[in-house]
């Protein structure tokens, strides 16, 4: 009798295994919901609040970020897909031991944010110098720091958020913000936590939704215009080129102008010294002188 139990209860345990399904995790829609992995369970319940860890590299085929690991958890269920939300991230060890070295300062700090729809998030940046630094200066930068995060995350959404931080936007406006009280050699935002999840919807603007209703074209409208384009193409005449046209005009007018001139030009005469022109002045009688004599001829004829 307790050998057939045992056998029994082998039995129930192999079927266990028979009774379960695979189902596939998504990524939120802020990535596309890429499917991150596979995970199985007998009961679909079970699924919610399962984490699941996947690096930047895998889920963006980006070599570059591969030492940012992306942590998502499972909040519902539909069909054979298991959705997920965003809880935080991290950057790798080795990434972060590289940014560290001897006689150089590194500030790090934490702080919480609360982003446009009402989910609150803590940040923790750090940043690094060439040089030792003193405690006032760290102090100013972390009053940078805290200044730029709750800033930008009051005007985004989380999902904006996370985006800003995972492409390295945050770290360099911190960066340049900071560089003006201290030379900071480099910033990073080395892990995220979801505190709380959004409680307000906001709708994000679809680029399909902005693009404006194209008019109802009726065919026959359609044949009437291309008709009417056709008479005009035929009726417009061709112009001429317009490059051609100007420069004629400037030839034959230059022509013109040349010529006129060349023809109507006189030879300017000798100017004539003083002496030349009173003698001149001497030799040729006056009007008086000329008329006289005619007048005494005339009476010497009536005389005669």
């Amino acid at each position: 009798m307790a050998k057939a139990r045992s056998r029994a209860a082998a039995r129930k345990v192999k079927d266990r295994w028979k009774a379960k399904n695979w189902y596939n995790v998504l990524a939120p829609a802020s990535f596309d919901n890429a499917t991150i992995a596979e995970t199985i369970a007998d009961d679909p319940v079970k699924l919610n609040d399962r984490v699941t860890e996947i690096s930047m590299q895998d889920l963006t085929n980006d070599f570059r970020k591969s030492h940012i690991k992306l942590s998502f958890k499972v909040s519902q269920i539909e069909d054979n897909n298991a959705k997920t939300e965003y809880i935080g991230h991290t950057l790798t060890s080795d990434y972060l031991r590289r940014m560290v070295r001897r006689r150089r300062s590194k500030i790090d700090a934490v702080y919480e944010a609360k982003t446009r729809d009402g989910a609150r998030i803590r940040v923790k940046p750090f940043a690094t110098t060439d040089r030792r630094i003193q405690n006032s200066q760290k102090k100013i930068i972390r009053l940078t720091m805290r200044k730029t995060i709750v800033s930008k995350a009051k005007a985004m959404t989380l999902s904006e958020f996370v985006k800003y931080i995972i492409e390295g936007k945050l770290g360099s406006d911190i960066y340049k913000s900071c560089k003006k009280y201290y030379p900071v050699r480099r910033i990073e935002i080395f892990k995220t936590e979801v505190i709380q999840q959004p409680t307000i919807e906001i709708e994000q603007p679809n680029p399909e939704q902005e693009k404006p209703a194209e008019p109802e074209i009726d065919p026959e409208s359609e044949e009437k215009e291309t008709s009417e384009e056709e008479t005009t193409e035929t009726e417009e005449p061709e112009e001429p080129e317009e490059s051609e046209e100007p420069v004629a005009e400037e030839e034959i007018t230059e022509e013109t102008e040349d010529e006129e001139p060349v023809a109507e030009e006189e030879i300017p005469e000798e100017p004539k010294s003083e002496q030349e022109e009173e003698e001149k002045k001497q030799d040729t009688p006056a009007p008086e002188e000329l008329i006289e004599p005619e007048e005494e001829s005339e009476s010497d004829e009536k005389k005669e």
